[in-house]
């Protein structure tokens, strides 16, 4: 089952440490309105707001207008790249999916800090 774009944003901004004040201004929008997007509050926010969040969070824009149940725009060609990412964690659990986003942040935070990312 593929996340929710609350779930999809609270991730990616999770991987990458920001608060969500840091991520909403980031993005340009309210905390509160990010909130309201992370708890799935607002079910369609407008492309407009998508394409911010995809610039502040480094999520693919074309992955989330798919979450949100937009039209991908471009040749279908387009639109199945768009969507592999997603293909790839789709058989995933949560628990599997959350293990991920954790070894991917400390991985992260062993390389911001200089040292080599082994175990």
């Amino acid at each position: 089952m593929a996340p929710s774009i609350g779930a999809a944003l609270r991730q990616a901004r999770e991987v990458r440490e920001l608060s969500g004040i840091d991520a909403a201004r980031a993005a340009r929008i309210s905390p509160a309105y990010l909130s309201k997007l992370e708890n799935d509050a607002v079910k369609r926010p407008s492309p407009h707001v998508l394409h911010q969040l995809s610039e502040a969070l480094g999520i693919p824009y074309a992955e989330l207008m798919r979450l949100t149940g937009y039209e991908l725009p471009g040749p279908p060609d387009a639109r199945v790249t768009a969507t592999i990412g997603a293909a790839l964690f789709a058989d995933l659990t949560d628990d599997e999916r959350e293990e991920l986003l954790e070894y991917l942040a400390w991985y992260r935070a062993r390389r911001r800090n200089g040292r080599p990312a082994h175990r």
